[in-house]
């Protein structure tokens, strides 16, 4: 028995903000941005909307690609939590009706779409869970300081789903072996300084911490290097516990939280540039969401095709990363737009 995809949904909110905008409030400009990125556009969250709102209506649409309304447990992945406390999977169960079953949050930052689906395949092919509902959902944009040129351009808010049941090997949508990874060490290079125990209202000197504390910093160097470095290992060993080549595969889906990270990360794997899939034009950096976000905008747009080999790899804060392979099904997919 090995865990497959069985469905796939995805939302982002109806918000689209372009470089130009962002332009007329910092130092900076769409030129700027692109160039260092690869980021046109994104969406963000404004009123009411929230990281529950989002994953409500990406879990629904999984279901429905799934065709099926038996869902044993719900995962959700998010660096955005609702509150914090408490998780926002029950809610999340409660709102598309999925009354009594297991539900829980995951957090792993830009990794934590992948960790999910190493947590789903686990329960899955243990026999503890038939068919699981994972779900990375983001409203990151309200934990970021509009007022930070180095950090406001790059995110956006979305959600993605799917739905992962029991299959074959063989099979269609199975979800290969993982190779994850963390370094601790690091994770003050990518981080939010204030908000938890550790420094929940004042700092370590007893003093009251500073706005931006509460607020993502970011050492972008610091991050490229390892990203960089942290994916294209974790690929190869993904593709090496497959029993594939880097030839045999058909596409990289990487989380995007930068052009040239993934650029870079296929040049070290020797991987033609016309096999890296990308939506951070369009999208920004959404962070758990961004890995299904592309998988449903390629599949929607039938440039990903069933059968095909896909190595899915993720970096994020933590630092944390992972990688596996998967081979694409034939899925029922849906617009991403929230209406």
């Amino acid at each position: 028995m090995t865990a497959v995809i069985r469905g796939i949904g995805v939302c982002v909110p109806p918000n689209i903000v372009t470089n130009d905008d962002i332009s007329k409030t910092l130092d900076t400009s769409d030129l700027w941005i692109r160039e260092r990125t690869g980021i046109e556009r994104r969406y963000m969250v404004d009123g009411e909307i929230s990281t529950m709102d989002l994953a409500i209506k990406a879990g629904l649409r999984a279901i429905e690609s799934a065709q099926t309304n038996k869902i044993d447990m719900v995962i959700v992945a998010t660096t955005s939590p609702e509150r914090l406390c408490p998780a926002v999977a029950p809610e999340v169960a409660d709102k598309l009706g999925l009354k009594g079953v297991a539900a829980y949050d995951i957090t792993s930052a830009c990794a934590g779409f992948v960790y999910g689906m190493a947590t789903a395949k686990g329960f899955v092919e243990s026999g503890i869970a038939d068919t699981v509902l994972l779900i990375g959902a983001e409203a990151f944009t309200k934990f970021v300081n509009k007022d930070d040129r180095t950090t406001w351009p790059i995110f956006g808010d979305g959600a993605g789903a799917m739905v992962i049941g029991k299959g074959e090997p063989d099979e269609l949508g199975a979800i290969g072996q993982f190779d994850l990874g963390a370094d601790g060490s690091l994770s003050d290079a990518l981080c939010t300084h204030a908000g938890g125990a550790r420094q929940r209202v004042k700092d370590s000197l007893g003093q009251h911490a500073q706005s931006q504390a509460y607020y993502l910093s970011m050492n972008g160097r610091v991050v490229y290097e390892n990203a960089v470095s942290q994916m294209t290992q974790s690929s190869l060993k993904a593709v090496r516990q497959n029993d594939l080549t880097i030839e045999e595969l058909d596409w990289m889906i990487g989380h995007q939280a930068n052009i040239r990270i993934l650029q870079t990360v296929a040049y070290e794997l020797d991987l033609p540039e016309c096999k890296v899939a990308s939506n951070i034009a369009d999208h920004g950096n959404t962070l758990t969401a961004s890995i299904p976000l592309l998988l449903n905008d390629y599949a929607h747009s039938n440039q990903l095709k069933p059968g095909q080999k896909l190595l899915i790899t993720a970096f994020g804060a933590g630092f944390s990363w992972g990688s596996t392979v998967v081979t694409w099904p034939d899925l029922r997919t849906y617009p991403k737009e929230w209406n």
